[in-house]
Formats: C-alpha cells, sequence, structure tokens
C-alpha cells in the first residue's frame, strides 16, 4: 500500500530571549515535522454503523462489540454508573438502551457485577467510549465484553438529541446496523414492520428447570447489619429476576427454590412454601396471560412480594389492567414516595408498563407513587398478604433505600408462620 509523506514546517518563537532582552525582533527557528500514513487510511475510528428509527431519523455512529444487523426498542437509561448490571438485566430483552451518562466503559467489566448469566438486551448506545479502564476489579474492556457475547454497541452519535425525542415522542423502535449492504430505506422498513407490544419476551429470559439459590450478598458489600435468627423458604418465579433480588433475599435468612415462568401453582403450592416471589422481567405483561393466570392461582394462599413485572403481573390478576407508558422508567435516580411513611426514596427502575391503580378493587392499597409523574410505584392488599414495588429493592450497585421492602416481606411470612402456629380453637 502507497504511503504520503507529509512534511509540516513549524516557526518555533524563542520567548525567554524576547523577554529577557530589549530587543524588539524575538528570535526564531524552523523545524520540520514529518506525518506518515498509509493512502486512503485515517488514524481514527470513522462511522461504520447506523442507527435508522422509525420515525425516520437516521445517525450515523461508530460501532464496537459485534457486528451485524438488530432491530429493537429504544429506551434511554439516566444511571450514572453500573452500566454491566444494565447490560446484563433481562428486563432489557429486545431494547436498545440509550446512556444518558456520556462516558461509558472507563471501569470495564468484571464478573461479580453480573446480574444474570448472560446479556440479553439488544444493544448499547452512548456517547463516548472510554479508550483505557481503571477499575482494580475489571477483568476486560466493555469491547471486548459485548463482541463475546455478540452484542452490538454504537458510540459518537448524539445521546443527548436522541433521549429529546424519546421524551417527546415516546419510545421507538430502531433498527442498529453495520452492514453497508443494506440502504437507509431498508433499515427504515425493518424498524417501522417490528413491534415490541404483544410478545412474550419472559420465556426467553426465564430459566428452564428448577434450581436452589443459596449466595448471599458478599460481605463487603452488606450494609444491613441484622443477623436473620429464622430461615423462610421462598419460591422465586424467574420471569427475569435479576441475581442480587435472589441475594438481598438470601441474606435476610430465605432458602430459595427458582422456578422457571411457567411453572404451574399446583406444584408451587405443593412444595408448602412460606412465600412466593414474583421477579422483575421482560416486555409486556398483557403478553404472558399464563403468567397471570399463576399468580392469581397463588395469591391468597401464602405471601407473596411482586417487583417490577411481578407487580404487573399481580395488578393484573388481582382484576386491574396495565398500560404501556410514554418512555417508561430506566436510571437509577427516581424519586419514589413512600404513602405510609411520607419518607422519599431514590430508587433504580426499569419499565415500560404501569398499573392503573383506578382499575383495582376494593381492599387494595396504593403504598407508593413515582414522583416524577405521580405513577403507581407499589401496592398492598392486607387480606390477602400482598405487597408489591414497581421498583427495583435489591438496586445494584444502588441507591439502597428500598432494601427494607425485603424485611418487609419476611415480617408477612413471619406472621403467617406464627399464626398457622397458633392452636385453633373450637368453635363447637
Amino acid at each position: 500500500m502507497a504511503t504520503k509523506v507529509l512534511a509540516f514546517p513549524v516557526t518555533v518563537i524563542d520567548l525567554s530571549k524576547r523577554f529577557g532582552s530589549k530587543s524588539p525582533q524575538p528570535s526564531s527557528k524552523v523545524r520540520v515535522f514529518t506525518l506518515r500514513c498509509s493512502a486512503g487510511e485515517r488514524p481514527w475510528k470513522t462511522s461504520d454503523a447506523r442507527l435508522v428509527l422509525e420515525d425516520g431519523s437516521i445517525w450515523k455512529a461508530k460501532s464496537f462489540g459485534a457486528t451485524g444487523t438488530q432491530v429493537g426498542e429504544v429506551v434511554f437509561n439516566t444511571s450514572l454508573t453500573g452500566y454491566q448490571e444494565i447490560l446484563t438485566d433481562p428486563s432489557y430483552a429486545g431494547q436498545f438502551v440509550l446512556m444518558t451518562n456520556p462516558h461509558i466503559g472507563n471501569t470495564g467489566v468484571n464478573f461479580d457485577d453480573e446480574e444474570s448469566r448472560q446479556c440479553f438486551l439488544a444493544g448499547l448506545v452512548i456517547r463516548s467510549l472510554s479508550i483505557s479502564t481503571s477499575n482494580w476489579r475489571c477483568t476486560e474492556t466493555l469491547g471486548d465484553y459485548l463482541a463475546k457475547r455478540n452484542i452490538m454497541g454504537i458510540y459518537d452519535v448524539d445521546t443527548r438529541a436522541i433521549t429529546r425525542r424519546l421524551r417527546e415522542d415516546g419510545s421507538l423502535i430502531g433498527v442498529l446496523s453495520t452492514d453497508n449492504s443494506k440502504t437507509d430505506e431498508e433499515l427504515l422498513k425493518m424498524s417501522q414492520s417490528w413491534d415490541i407490544v404483544g410478545i412474550d419476551l419472559i420465556s426467553g429470559v426465564s430459566c428452564k428447570t428448577p434450581h436452589e439459590w443459596v449466595d448471599k450478598t458478599k460481605q463487603e458489600w452488606e450494609f444491613n447489619s441484622k443477623v436473620p435468627q429464622e430461615t423462610f423458604h421462598v419460591v422465586a418465579y424467574d420471569f427475569g429476576i435479576k441475581q442480587n433480588i435472589l441475594r438481598r433475599l438470601a441474606s435476610y435468612g430465605c432458602k430459595i427454590t427458582v422456578v422457571p415462568s411457567t411453572w404451574p401453582a399446583s406444584k408451587t403450592l405443593k412444595m408448602k412454601p412460606d412465600g412466593v416471589l414474583f421477579s422483575n422481567g421482560p416486555g409486556d405483561p398483557s403478553a404472558v396471560p399464563y403468567a397471570v393466570e399463576t399468580v392469581r392461582d397463588i395469591i391468597g394462599k401464602v405471601p407473596v412480594f411482586g417487583i417490577c413485572m411481578g407487580h404487573q403481573l399481580l395488578g393484573q390478576a388481582l382484576g386491574g389492567k396495565t398500560f404501556k407508558m410514554k418512555f417508561g422508567h430506566h436510571g437509577g435516580n427516581h424519586p419514589v414516595r413512600n404513602l405510609r411513611t411520607t419518607h422519599v426514596e431514590i430508587s433504580a427502575q426499569n419499565h415500560n408498563y404501569a398499573v392503573d391503580p383506578a382499575t383495582l378493587p376494593e381492599g387494595v392499597e396504593v403504598t407508593h407513587i413515582n414522583l416524577n409523574d405521580g405513577s403507581c410505584a407499589g401496592l398492598a392488599f392486607p387480606a390477602k398478604r400482598i405487597m408489591s414495588l414497581q421498583y427495583h429493592p435489591e438496586a445494584s450497585p444502588g441507591p439502597h433505600d428500598s432494601d427494607y421492602a425485603f424485611r418487609e416481606f419476611v415480617y408477612l411470612m413471619r406472621q403467617e408462620k406464627r399464626k398457622k402456629s397458633e392452636p385453633q380453637l373450637s368453635t363447637v
């Protein structure tokens, strides 16, 4: 390959002589710098990817991670840190996650921060990709991590402008591609012919067989100083469960059996659990009627705790309705008010659907509201020993304001256990 040689003359002025003498003319020298580069090549990466949104806008960017063409729903996340936990959150299945924090990748990745067995999101969109990593736990770079897991990423794109568009128009379907053989019109057609609504995304992220979970939060990260005195058996439905939910439950003294999303309620009740957890998960709760039916068959028989998708499934199982939000809640800085205590919690959230409290039956109490838009963020039905949160109380890497929810779930199970152990008075 031919090589071009470019010579640049530069005049160097000796300022010490200029200020150190009364001479009006400073001395100067001419130096020549030579830059060698191959013809047709540039010493920096150029745009080689496109994000085409269903509204017709086309965003050129630079690729990292995997290559190819992928379709998904574009959502923005306002977290300042914890991108690896976001990448491995199964609730992002079918979505491109756009990080509003501009600088991503500076801490690399490590095994300890995984939230699931793999990355389920469709792709990652960021403003600036760190050219180096600096963290004592780092084992590889973000780009290498995504490439090994076949996840596409783009950078050097105007994430602020895309975020403003999503806030104004709502979540949009997009196509991410590094394939130059595909025209913009073809990619636009792909984005306009796909929809995430009505798709069962849970079955693709759930475990396939039941298994036990024993790992607790590691001691160096544990912030709950109280040692649990009792053990409670919890059956956790895996709709896309995050591992830190399981770790927090184990740290509160729970023995956990994780079951698939399609696990029958009859088999769960035969296990005689002290409580049942309905986990977070991706997509539309109306697309998984089998899960709603399972929840309906269990509530009222044992104490239950729903998180995120589990909260929405409980709402539908109780007779309420859910709806798709304009752009959802995604980030680690959402304010929530606990209506029982009036305390405000900073929470981690990730959902595009919400429960309509006006459609819930009498006896169901709204316990938390999102202070950004007033949407329902928590429910309780004391008569049936139900509690739920729309957001993530385990919040890894944080904040930890809502960790008390696990303690409240344990309290529900303790009450029920003591109630069953009390001698029954004869009515004869």
